[in-house]
């Protein structure tokens, strides 16, 4: 069996290994089955659970999360606030549900940073979040962590106000050729010209051609696009995306997805 798998562990490119070793680190649970993996042939890297070679290897096996009060959309965290980096800018903002007006997507900040929007009311713990490890957008006050970090206890939240938002977050994920560095943000804006990609220290450059592997929770939506960057975001923080040359797979994914 020849070694020729690549896989990304915590933000890094690994490999060249062979299928066995990818299989056997998804077995002892340090890759799963939202990570990804590339071997020549492959047009795109692939989530796990999207590739054919491991449709047999299941993931280890857990104890079911308890429902969040059978809502849909509204999906217990999976981490602890408390656990993060207070200085890493990896958690990403959605403003509108929590005052009743149109929803803007703002980020990543770090925890220093949340603390500081929440003392300004900037935020509140109506706000949606989300973060790597957890699965949907969630609100502020759901997620474990909150009382240690915000000093009180989270108040009550109406079941209105857990379904006031309930689509997936669009993830976009970009492997820069000759990097071994993989990049992750959050898409806002999608259309079929283009979309927003909120992501912080991504050596973005106006013209700078790139291909995007973009994602929401559930395939469904599922698309690989490439295209040019037409403006870096204000402090580095993203950056404005126009698509070249869509292929139908990608543009019936889009307008599902807006639709």
């Amino acid at each position: 069996m020849s070694a020729n798998w690549y896989y990304v562990l915590e933000g890094e490119r690994q490999g060249p290994v062979e299928l066995g070793q990818v299989k056997e680190l998804l077995s002892n649970g340090v890759l799963n089955q939202a990570d990804y993996v590339w071997k020549k042939g492959l047009d795109n890297w692939v989530a796990i659970e999207d590739c054919s070679d491991f449709q047999e290897q299941q993931a280890p096996t857990q104890t079911p999360p308890a429902p969040a009060n059978d809502l849909p959309g509204v999906i217990e965290s999976s981490f602890d606030l408390t656990s993060l980096n207070t200085d890493e800018k990896i958690i990403y903002i959605k403003i509108g549900a929590d005052r009743g007006t149109q929803e803007v997507e703002y980020g990543p900040f770090s925890v220093n940073i949340l603390k500081k929007l929440y003392s300004e009311n900037r935020v509140n713990a109506k706000t949606f979040v989300f973060c790597r490890g957890l699965r949907s957008w969630t609100i502020l006050a759901d997620v474990d962590g909150f009382e240690e970090i915000f000093n009180e206890t989270p108040p009550k939240i109406e079941d209105k106000d857990k379904r006031a938002f309930k689509r997936k977050p669009l993830i976009a994920r970009m492997f820069i050729q000759n990097n071994d560095q993989v990049f992750e943000g959050i898409c806002r804006d999608l259309s079929i010209g283009g979309m927003q990609v909120l992501i912080d220290n991504f050596p973005a450059k106006v013209s700078e051609k790139i291909s995007i592997n973009v994602h929401p929770e559930n395939t469904e939506h599922h698309f690989v696009a490439a295209g040019e960057i037409v403006r870096v975001l204000e402090g580095g923080h993203g950056f404005s995306f126009r698509f070249i040359d869509l292929n139908k797979d990608a543009i019936n994914s889009i307008n599902s997805y807006i639709g």
